[in-house]
């Protein structure tokens, strides 16, 4: 119905049918058909018409000044709507958590601003989880599923967490050849792993190992400097020490074995189409870490 009300403003600013059906390339039998079913709707008659004059009736008149305002609201829209959806200029609202963004993903923000400087990335760090339909952002980065059935999401990479010491440390305390030469060692945990679980990326067999940890912190940006400092041993996101073991400050201990997978979600509002600078930051993303990070690949380092 909403087409054809569209189609009867179209005839009234034309004031002909056959000029409505030229501008939208229709039959002209096409509009007259489609006319009358939209009066026999509404069960009166919006147009006097006959081979020689056409008039609106009173109720077409009051029709027309009542729609055709709306339709012509409804046509710009969507002509601006288009124009967004395939305008890779102006603003990008995106959020994402601060850990990852300022170490691993650090790189990958300022490659994608220099790649596409006519958009204008508006990026909200934060490790609190914001409503983004609140925010009003345009597209969000997040570390593990979301339950919120509201949101579309699409899984980006995914982070496995690896057992690490520095050098200086293993010169100082020996290199663990064994799971259970763990007990001898300093240990550094997080409250999030209180009991390493851990897997072998070939056979999956699987490894739970309960230890008592020699330090505890509850931030694991911080449990990674401890154990870049010498400090001990631990089990840590690859977004936390992948810097660490390509500088040489970290060392990767029994290297088929990882611990519990984080997945890297890119979310957004359920009925809210993407434009095209979200889903280019969207696929940049996606590629970036394919490419650059390999986060797919539990050797990585």
């Amino acid at each position: 119905m909403i087409d054809d009300i569209a189609l009867f403003v179209k005839i009234v600013e034309c004031n002909s049918l056959a000029g409505a059906a030229r501008q939208l390339g229709y039959p002209k039998a096409t509009v007259t058909r489609r006319l009358k079913k939209l009066e026999d709707q509404l069960g009166f008659q919006l147009l006097h018409r006959n081979a020689r004059s056409f008039s609106l009736t009173i109720d077409g008149e009051s029709y027309f000044q009542a729609y055709a305002p709306l339709v012509h609201q409804f046509h710009e829209t969507t002509r601006s709507l288009n124009d967004q959806k395939d305008n890779l200029k102006g603003p990008l609202k995106v959020l994402a958590p601060t850990n990852i963004s300022l170490g691993i993903l650090r790189p990958m923000w300022s490659e994608f601003v220099r790649l596409y400087p006519e958009i204008e990335l508006d990026l909200n760090l934060s490790n609190t989880i914001e409503d983004i339909t609140q925010s009003q952002c345009d597209l969000a980065l997040r570390i593990g599923p979301q339950a919120d059935s509201s949101l579309y999401q699409k899984k980006l990479g995914a982070i496995p967490t690896i057992l690490v010491a520095s050098p200086d440390y293993l010169d100082h305390y020996g290199t663990p050849q064994h799971f259970r030469d763990l007990s001898d060692h300093r240990l550094i945990m997080t409250p999030n792993l209180p009991k390493w679980i851990l897997t072998h990326t070939l056979s999956h067999d699987e490894k739970v190992l309960n230890l008592t940890p020699s330090t505890r912190v509850n931030d694991i940006s911080l449990a990674a400097h401890l154990c870049t400092d010498g400090l001990g041993v631990s089990l840590l996101p690859l977004s936390e020490t992948l810097q660490g073991m390509q500088q040489g400050q970290l060392q990767r201990l029994f290297p088929d074995w990882i611990g519990p997978v984080r997945d890297i979600f890119a979310i957004w509002p359920s009925g809210h189409l993407l434009n095209a600078k979200a889903k280019k930051l969207r696929h940049f993303m996606e590629e970036y870490m394919l490419r650059k990070l390999d986060l797919h690949n539990p050797h990585q380092g």
